[in-house]
């Protein structure tokens, strides 16, 4: 059981690294696209930007609530990121420990 536990805390450590991942990539092609470096009007390029957005957007707009218009400055992904790391760093191993704990503390195979 604690095997499956480690599988658990696994997958949920990799999905918040990609959530960190999709949240980097939708900043950075928002730079391009501002810069004209990259075009909306590529269907490729679109697609990317509108599946980034759909991901990243939810989790920016409760920090975007909070933080004042900095004049087009958009720091919501500096806390994303902050909160994210928190979780992983403290939240994810404090929930898992306590499951194995529930358990039974020696980490064996049950």
């Amino acid at each position: 059981m604690h095997a499956i536990l480690n599988f658990a805390e696994y997958i949920v450590q990799g999905l918040l690294q990609l959530i960190l991942f999709a949240v980097i990539a939708y900043a950075i092609l928002s730079w391009l696209v501002a810069f004209n470096v990259v075009n909306l009007r590529n269907n490729a390029v679109w697609q990317i930007s509108r599946f980034l957005e759909a991901v990243s957007t939810p989790l920016l707009r409760p920090f975007r609530r909070i933080l004042p218009n900095l004049g087009g400055m958009d720091f919501s992904p500096i806390l994303l990121f902050l909160v994210i790391g928190g979780v992983q760093r403290f939240l994810v191993p404090a929930l898992f420990g306590f499951l194995h704990g529930l358990l039974g503390g020696d980490g064996g195979v049950i």
